[in-house]
């Protein structure tokens, strides 16, 4: 799909742009393991870890917003999942799935646990016991392996996560091309999860 990709806006917004690609090695010498561990934490784990917990407490703050504010004595989280459930359902999904890809958008590992948290209508993130337990919760709310599929499809073919995107930002200079990244992936797993779904129901008539 990326060579897919690459190739039709070769064709299009990119055409006669030229490309290049400029790989530069560092020398190479014996690795010192005391230095490179030192270098390990500090710049890479501490520096992922800070812009993680950047992003992801505005979201884990706006979740729980959402999900202990009620008006009419529904939650706001249930109220946005209810307007995106018809759009969703072109999917397989459901409104609350969606939404969890939306808010997930800070951090993609919270997106199983805002969908728990959803099912269950917990007030917090949640997880769960064993597999069993998962199937149990996913099954009870409707899923099919159609929705299992496509699950599994618009998690490789989605926007990437909010510190992707900062770093997408700072390597190219462009927000043009950060909303690319955005779109070009999304609107591809759209597509892709309204084509399985097509096809599950058509073969469902026979």
């Amino acid at each position: 799909m990326t060579f897919f990709a690459s190739k039709i806006l070769s064709k299009t917004i990119l055409k006669g742009m030229p490309s290049s690609f400029q790989l530069e090695l560092p020398p190479f010498r014996r690795p010192r393991i005391a230095s490179v561990i030192v270098r390990s934490v500090f710049d890479r784990t501490l520096f992922v870890l800070g812009r993680a917990v950047t992003i992801a407490a505005p979201a884990g703050i706006v979740i729980w917003l959402m999900t202990n504010t009620s008006v009419n004595q529904i939650s706001l989280l249930s109220r946005f999942a209810g307007f995106l459930d018809p759009f969703a359902r072109l999917m397989s999904f459901d409104g609350y799935i969606l939404l969890a890809f939306i808010l997930g958008f800070p951090a993609n590992e919270i997106v199983i646990p805002i969908i728990l948290m959803s099912y269950m209508s917990a007030g917090s993130l949640t997880g769960f016991e064993n597999l069993a337990g998962l199937r149990d919760i996913l099954t009870g709310n409707g899923w099919t392996w159609v929705t299992a599929a496509c699950m599994i499809i618009f998690t490789l073919f989605h926007f990437p996560c909010g510190t992707t995107c900062l770093t997408i930002k700072k390597e190219t200079g462009s927000v043009k091309w950060t909303v690319a990244a955005i779109i070009i992936p999304t609107v591809i797993g759209v597509i892709l999860c309204m084509a399985v779904t097509g096809i599950a129901n058509f073969v469902r008539l026979f």
